[in-house]
């Protein structure tokens, strides 16, 4: 410690990972990147990708990641300026945080447009594989999913079908969605996408404080364990 405190460049250094390391600790939606940034980048190794290819992964990651410490770094000015709730405070946080779900969504652009031959291959034995269902199977199974939430949001008694309640309808049915499509494709890079869109648009429920963290949870167990039973349940043999 006397050595990097002894030393500007070093003491600099320190600095910066102590910044990363608290948003990490703190913010969920960090510790949401850096999942999804280890998860993009054993997609390349796992394709086998060329240098330009893997560079553009790795500037769309450092990006996310970069505009994530710069929307922390707002929220705590905001908060040390102003403790008290305030409209612009609002504005400042949720400008900040748009500017994070811009970026993201740009990465997934980069990541699809990159990783565009294999998730075509991948598209195409979903296809084939939901050409074997029954007609219908899946549209049915989400329709089910929402069913379920919507009976365990009136049992729990708080929240509207749209909007807030015990479990998330949007994580739900996402991560329903995200359940059939690794089910389907057997493609490790397909199922990765599914599920990194899945976390998004959780993570747009709780950034606009509409749900909980522990909701989104809640309702992403639920979307992915009722499609995996509903799978379970197509896969065993009819007995007449």
């Amino acid at each position: 410690m006397k050595l990097i405190a002894d030393n500007a460049v070093l003491r600099a250094f320190h600095f910066a990972f102590e910044g990363i390391i608290y948003a990490t600790r703190t913010q969920l939606n960090m510790r949401i990147h850096w999942v999804a940034a280890a998860l993009a980048l054993a997609a390349t190794l796992y394709l086998r990708l060329q240098r330009p290819y893997v560079i553009a992964i790795v500037i769309a990651i450092a990006l996310v990641l970069a505009f994530e410490l710069i929307n922390t770094a707002i929220e705590a000015i905001v908060d040390l300026v102003t403790p008290e709730i305030h409209p612009l405070a609002k504005i400042a946080k949720d400008a900040a945080a748009g500017a994070v779900l811009i970026v993201a969504f740009a990465a997934v652009i980069v990541g699809y447009l990159t990783f565009y031959e294999g998730i075509l291959a991948g598209g195409d034995q979903v296809y084939r594989a939901a050409l074997a269902l029954p007609a219908n199977a899946v549209f049915i199974a989400l329709v089910i999913v929402g069913i379920v939430t919507i009976v365990v949001k009136a049992r729990v008694g708080h929240g509207t079908a749209l909007q807030g309640g015990a479990v998330s309808g949007h994580a739900a049915l996402s991560f329903a969605a995200a359940t059939f499509i690794a089910l389907l494709s057997h493609s490790a890079l397909l199922a990765s996408l599914a599920l990194f869109l899945a976390v998004l648009v959780t993570q747009s429920r709780v950034e606009s404080g509409i749900h909980s963290t522990r909701e989104v949870f809640w309702g992403g167990l639920l979307g992915a364990g009722v499609s995996y039973g509903i799978w379970t349940v197509m896969a065993l043999p009819v007995v007449l």
